[in-house]
């Protein structure tokens, strides 16, 4: 398939899960009887960000258009293999796109969380262009890959990296998000960080697991706000979670607070369990920001326009679950990665 090609089945592909019709429909409840976790809201919302996010046919273009290696027709491209996570719906359709756009084939080993979704675009894709089928391969066991993108666990990345060490690889480890707070957020900046918090569980990397407040913050505002998520509590295996964690708190006698939903508790931990929010208070933001800047384990930092907007990764309430098509997981450029691969490859042919 050539470049064209690929960028008008990821437009298609992208015009699908807008219509939402009774097909995809279908697709998404079967994966949420594989995996309660995947709500239908939550995967139509994935759906939909992919959709509006990556999958235009202009940003596409943009996106490759600096990038020539990608036109190339080769016999033989590289093969990548892909280790996709599952925590969120469709959380490594960015891997995907990025190693099926730049002409790569792709040799793909799917989460046991999230294999309804992705067998069914697959089947999609090859029924639209059967010259897919050449391109992508679902695979238990990655041999015989030029290249490796693997998502997971701290100890499952270390693992990875000793197993990928003679490949050209990008590993991904655990990651979260942050939020600092000045108690000068409008309502709608509170009710859109609610979002960044709830979304998904609180299951993604770029979902906000912990705010940085200032000393006497008053926290009513945002405790209002979280109940826009109040009907998390209605999921089973979510207030699993939060009667656990609050049995813990209150057998320990950790201060906590609450909304319908989530328990909002004091921690210098920027990684917080499911339902819980964790908070620190600051005295320097200056400190603050260049601390957080510098911490790997953070993904995106939130803030309002007017608080450190000009600083780098801090992003607007509302959008961690946005990202743009060159917003790449841990600031590694994948397109720049397969660039370089690509060429090595055409190189030593």
């Amino acid at each position: 398939m050539v470049l064209e090609e690929r960028i008008a089945l990821m437009t298609e592909l992208g015009q699908y899960f807008l219509d939402n019709n009774e097909d995809w429909q279908t697709i998404v409840r079967k994966a949420y009887n594989t995996n309660a976790w995947f709500t239908e809201q939550s995967i139509q919302l994935s759906a939909t960000n992919i959709a509006l996010q990556f999958l235009q046919k202009e940003k596409l273009e943009n996106w490759v258009s600096k990038y020539p290696s990608f036109n190339s027709d080769e016999n033989n491209p590289p093969l990548v293999g892909v280790v996709m996570a599952g925590n969120i719906p469709m959380v490594g359709f960015h891997d995907f796109l990025c190693v099926f756009i730049s002409g790569c084939k792709l040799k793909i080993k799917l989460s046991s969380k999230d294999t309804i979704l992705w067998e069914s675009i697959f089947h999609l894709l090859n029924q639209w262009n059967p010259a897919f089928s050449e391109c992508v391969n679902i695979a238990d066991r990655l041999n015989g890959c030029d290249a490796f993108i693997a998502t997971g666990s701290n100890n499952t990345a270390r693992h990875f990296e000793y197993y990928f060490r003679k490949y050209p690889h990008i590993i991904r480890s655990n990651r979260t998000s942050v939020a600092i707070l000045d108690g000068n957020e409008t309502w709608d900046e509170l009710e859109s960080l609610s979002d960044d918090i709830c979304t998904y569980f609180g299951f993604g990397c770029r979902n906000v697991s912990k705010i940085f407040v200032p000393e006497h913050y008053n926290f009513e505002p945002l405790i209002k706000a979280l109940d826009n998520h109040a009907e998390n509590i209605e999921h089973n295996k979510y207030k699993n979670n939060y009667d656990f964690q609050l049995a813990l708190y209150l057998l320990n006698r950790v201060e906590y607070m609450s909304s319908q939903s989530v328990l909002v508790v004091p921690s210098k931990s920027a990684f917080a369990p499911i339902s819980v929010l964790h908070y620190e208070t600051y005295n320097q933001l200056d400190e603050l920001v260049n601390d957080l800047m510098e911490n790997e384990e953070i993904q995106c930092i939130v803030s309002s326009k007017t608080l450190r907007k000009d600083k780098i990764n801090t992003i607007d309430f509302g959008s961690t679950q946005k990202p743009e098509l060159d917003d790449y997981a841990d600031g590694v450029s994948t397109l720049d990665f397969l660039d370089e691969l690509r060429k090595n490859k055409k190189t030593n042919t």
